[in-house]
């Protein structure tokens, strides 16, 4: 047996265990913490506070970020409040107003609106033009272009070129192409109706029959299509090929492919393009007012604008078109200030049907 002692303060038969603090009787009968062989108390030192040098540290990394967020968003925004803001706010104040330009803007409260809802006698005419630009020209410009980019992603030799014949006439200016096919499809002396003639075939008015008018317009859009399709081309080489071959794994054809594969990758490029084409056919403005005025026999659009522009039988006329004629050639800003309201409103709530209904930009599940 060992000599060693038991200890006093110990049941006897309970052996002491090395390392372990004790514990031992206050006055008031409660234990306080033994220090161990470290000199320390048996619970963890309380975290020091933070000095005053990492205090201002901290300080100074936060007021960089601050600094950074704010140079690097600071010109967008400023941008956005005197380009945007400050437009938006005083085009409807002076909808409100009697303005000329010539003296200060006279409240008249709601009767620029009354005279655009319900005595106009050329607005109907000019939103009925518009909403067929944006119902006919926009799908039909998305259908043709989807159609080449389709037809380009297929071709194996020459692609390239092809792809630069197609994008070329993006690169024309407007104006430069309106006069063009305005001269290509003079009744008189037009290339085309002269094509025509030679197979014993009248040709039309085209640009001056009022029933050819926007169709003749319908086929420079179409013609004008390289920006829309290189965005279509874009997206349809994106499409995972694995797709395709587990769709041909499965039996499905060419327009089952199109339907389950093609339509469900590229859905937001066509939400995209739906929407800037939307936005360009409310301000279809440039091609309609040259066209018009070209085929008119005038040169430009500044002198007797009322008359001029919407020709041939105002079938030619757009919304901005008449809102530029009462602007800048009546002088009536106050009534053009309330077009202008109108028109971003429609525009406003026909994208946010569109992007409610189509939800291409919802989440899964959500």
């Amino acid at each position: 047996m060992s000599d060693s002692p038991i200890p006093l303060n110990r049941p006897p038969g309970r052996a002491s265990r090395p390392g372990r603090a004790r514990t031992a009787p206050t006055s008031t009968g409660t234990k306080s913490p033994a220090t161990t062989s470290t000199g320390g108390t048996g619970t963890a030192p309380a975290r020091p506070a933070p000095d005053a040098a990492h205090r201002r540290a901290q300080r100074r990394r936060t007021l960089r970020a601050r600094l950074t967020f704010w140079s690097m968003t600071g010109p967008a925004l400023i941008g956005l409040v005197v380009f945007f803001l400050y437009p938006l706010c005083a085009n409807v104040f002076y909808s409100f107003t009697n303005y000329d330009l010539a003296s200060p803007p006279k409240w008249i409260g709601l009767r620029n609106y009354e005279y655009l809802f319900t005595q106009d006698p050329r607005v109907g005419k000019a939103a009925l033009n518009t909403l067929w630009f944006v119902v006919i020209l926009v799908p039909v410009r998305m259908a043709c272009s989807l159609g080449i980019a389709l037809l380009l992603t297929r071709r194996k030799h020459a692609s390239g070129l092809w792809r630069t014949l197609f994008y070329i006439p993006a690169l024309v200016p407007p104006v430069a192409s309106v006069v063009g096919f305005v001269f290509l499809f003079n009744p008189g002396a037009g290339p085309v109706n002269a094509l025509l003639r030679t197979f014993g075939i009248k040709g039309p008015l085209w640009f001056n029959d009022p029933s050819l008018s926007k169709p003749s317009l319908l086929l420079l859009g179409v013609w004008m299509m390289g920006d829309i399709m290189v965005i279509f081309l874009a997206a349809l080489l994106d499409v995972p090929k694995d797709q395709y071959e587990a769709a041909e794994l499965d039996g499905a054809g060419s327009a089952n492919k199109f339907r389950y594969v093609t339509l469900p990758n590229i859905s937001p490029v066509l939400l995209f393009s739906a929407v800037t084409g939307v936005i360009a056919a409310l301000q279809y403005f440039t091609e309609a007012a040259v066209a018009s005025s070209v085929a008119n026999g005038k040169t430009g659009i500044d002198a007797g604008a009322d008359q001029l522009l919407g020709y041939p039988n105002d079938s030619l006329l757009t919304f901005t078109q008449w809102m530029y004629v009462q602007g800048f050639s009546s002088f009536q800003l106050g009534y053009a200030a309330a077009m202008a309201v109108v028109l971003f409103v429609v525009a406003a709530a026909v994208m946010a049907i569109l992007l409610r209904r189509v939800g291409l930009f919802r989440q899964k599940g959500a």
